[in-house]
């Protein structure tokens, strides 16, 4: 594995060594069936979920008992000054129920306000996504580890772009800015959860939009994307993980992608 080196290298390998523990317990759970129930604002969580989370609580308390802990499933805590992991145990928890292997295990640390580390775990795609602050971010597909870059491309007409959910974005006003600039656009896809904002950080995509989303769902993808050369900001333009509405790109295409979405 390259790796870059510095003091947050061993929490670079922790995350890492956590997060084959805990692909192995995602796959397992996914082959061998899924007890499913509704959180109270109708979202889905299986046992998937809460075993991963409840694994990766527990090894972080074992190794770094200072560090506090942000996850979806069993509540947030603020850094205390130590740091903080900050966890989505599955994200794309309605692909798995649906039989969609487009999931990933989210695990981020978090220091003094500024993100340091940052994994994307997806086992069903064989796809590993990791960055570390000023160290540059990395993929790992089917075993062979590349550094990644966010693409070139420089004019809307030629870009990719990737949305969550339509029905969603038209619910949160963002519909007809949607529209706008996919019309000014070359293709559009509506890959969502965390494959979206991977695909701009690989450069395979040029912007990405998302609303609705929470800390754990952004943090590790925020660290990725702007390691790899792009930037993740608010609809104001604000570098953001830790709000409801996300924008991903290039950096190239941000300000005119912005434009867009706000035009009236």
């Amino acid at each position: 594995m390259t790796l870059p080196g510095g003091d947050l290298l061993p929490l670079l390998l922790f995350a890492h060594d956590m997060l084959d523990e805990t692909d192995a317990i995602a796959l397992r759970h996914v082959a061998g069936g899924l007890t499913i129930s509704a959180k109270p604002d109708r979202t889905l969580v299986t046992q998937a979920d809460t075993e991963i989370e409840t694994h990766l609580r527990d090894r972080i308390a074992a190794r770094f008992p200072a560090h506090t802990v942000a996850g979806e499933e069993f509540g947030t805590a603020e850094d205390d000054g130590d740091g903080r992991w900050i966890m989505d145990p599955i994200d794309a928890t309605h692909n798995v129920v649906r039989g969609i292997e487009v999931f990933a295990t989210l695990l981020a640390f978090e220091r003094d306000g500024e993100l340091q580390v940052g994994v994307v775990s997806a086992p069903a795609m064989h796809r590993r996504w990791w960055a570390i602050r000023g160290g540059g971010a990395t993929v790992r597909a089917d075993g062979v580890e590349r550094p990644i870059r966010v693409s070139a491309v420089d004019a809307l007409a030629n870009a990719q772009i990737v949305f969550s959910t339509l029905r969603g974005l038209d619910a949160a006003g963002l519909g007809d800015g949607l529209r706008r600039l996919i019309g000014a656009s070359w293709r559009d896809r509506g890959f969502g959860d965390f494959w979206g904002h991977m695909l701009v950080a690989q450069g395979s995509a040029e912007a990405m939009l998302e609303y609705g989303v929470a800390p754990w769902d952004m943090a590790a993808p925020h660290l990725i994307v702007t390691e790899a050369g792009g930037r993740m900001t608010d609809l104001d333009g604000r570098a953001s993980w830790s709000g409801p509405q996300v924008v991903s790109s290039n950096g190239l295409l941000h300000d005119r992608v912005l434009g867009l979405l706000e035009a009236p």
